[in-house]
């Protein structure tokens, strides 16, 4: 007997998509320590906006506000505070 999930990937596959486009024209992907992973996932998070949640990130979704005309010196410059 099958069981219907109401559970997709798509989520998943639109990030991976996204990772996979930029890491063809980049060197030094092939490392699973790279940076550039964890720069994907805060772009993806935190700056791209997204069709599915209206135009918002996922992070303001969630309540969570960058602000500054340059979101990304921003998130730097407080990460460096810490």
């Amino acid at each position: 007997m099958k069981v219907k999930e109401d559970r997709n990937n798509n989520k998943m596959e639109r990030l991976n998509g996204e990772f996979r486009d930029r890491e063809k024209v980049m060197r030094g992907v092939k490392k699973t320590d790279s940076v550039i992973f964890e720069g994907c996932k805060m772009y993806h998070n935190y700056f791209r906006p997204h069709m599915g949640l209206k135009g918002k990130t996922p992070a303001e979704v969630c309540g969570i506000e960058i602000k500054g005309d340059n979101k990304w010196i921003t998130v730097i410059q407080n990460a460096s505070k810490k």
